[in-house]
């Protein structure tokens, strides 16, 4: 059974400052989804399901989905502030103009998945290696498995010269994730690494391990996605900014009981569309990755 490739890409892209899911990277046009798309293909995955809003549907068809859907089995869902919610719980939320988060965005795609599954930021750059990983472990594992994955990345590896970013700082113990604690801005200061954790700063060496929201499910880990979604809507429903995040749920079935993730780090260097000033570097990258031959000049068959 081949696995699926889930997609995030229903965020706002307010750092970025546009549509950044879809900016054109590529020599031909492409997005940075498209090469996401392409190494999950050459790895074993057997279709691409992305998860948008429905205000982005008609540029993201003619921009990315068309052309992708051409060489290989892709689908897409909605997300949106209203998706999962009761009737009550719209009214109680009427001040929110965002979606849920990534948690609340996998959950969105729960009726469209059917195996065992990848999850990746639309933004991101995580290179065929980590995909070829998960690709083999999701690939080896039942659709009621508890032994769920994740790739994990070095700290400095992914860090951005244009301002701070968001990771999950991870703990391993005996091969497997023993503690993930999101910090949600990191960033350089003459030199070091720091941490904003909001009563706290904390200075970082580099060296820690982090999730890039690179995460590997059998379709067992919905039944805690929904747990989690249950609880966290309950307490929030009226929070204008509050997120249902993927890596608290990922901590949850661990400590729960619930199951294992297994862990394997891979030393890609990052690269990603987190803010304008950054599209210019991935626009190089890239080049250099078709340029070596990892990537053929022309992507996908017209």
């Amino acid at each position: 059974m081949k696995p699926t490739l889930l997609v995030l890409a229903a965020g706002m892209g307010s750092r970025y400052g546009g549509v950044k899911q879809i900016d054109s990277v590529g020599k031909n046009g492409e997005c940075l989804l498209d090469f996401a798309a392409y190494d999950a293909k050459k790895s074993g995955f057997g279709k691409v399901v992305y998860i948008i809003r429905k205000d982005i549907e008609k540029d993201f068809r003619e921009k990315l989905f068309d052309r992708v859907a051409r060489n290989f089995d892709a689908d897409y869902v909605f997300q949106s502030h209203d998706s999962l919610l009761t009737e009550e719980q719209i009214k109680l939320s009427a001040e929110r103009t965002k979606p849920w988060g990534t948690a609340h965005a996998i959950l969105c795609a729960e009726k469209a998945i059917h195996e065992p599954f990848a999850v990746i930021n639309s933004d991101d750059y995580y290179g065929r290696e980590a995909f070829e990983t998960l690709g083999k472990h999701l690939s080896s594992i039942s659709n009621d498995s508890t032994e769920h994955a994740m790739v994990g990345y070095v700290l400095e590896n992914t860090m951005s010269k244009n301002g701070s970013v968001s990771r999950g700082v991870c703990t391993v113990k005996d091969g497997c994730l023993d503690s993930i604690v999101e910090n949600l801005k990191i960033y350089y200061e003459n030199g070091k690494i720091l941490s904003d954790m909001g009563d706290k700063i904390v200075e970082l060496t580099g060296k820690e391990c982090v999730s890039m929201n690179l995460f590997g499910f059998s379709p067992k880990a919905f039944e805690s996605f929904n747990t989690y979604w249950e609880d966290f809507i309950k307490n929030n429903v009226t929070a204008p900014k509050a997120e249902a995040l993927l890596p608290v749920v990922a901590g949850d079935i661990i400590k729960n009981g619930k199951g294992v993730v297994k862990m394997f780090t891979s030393t890609e260097n990052w690269f990603g569309m987190t803010y304008p000033e950054d599209k210019e570097n991935v626009k190089k990258e890239i080049a250099k990755k078709i340029e070596a031959g990892y990537y053929p000049a022309q992507l996908w068959e017209k």
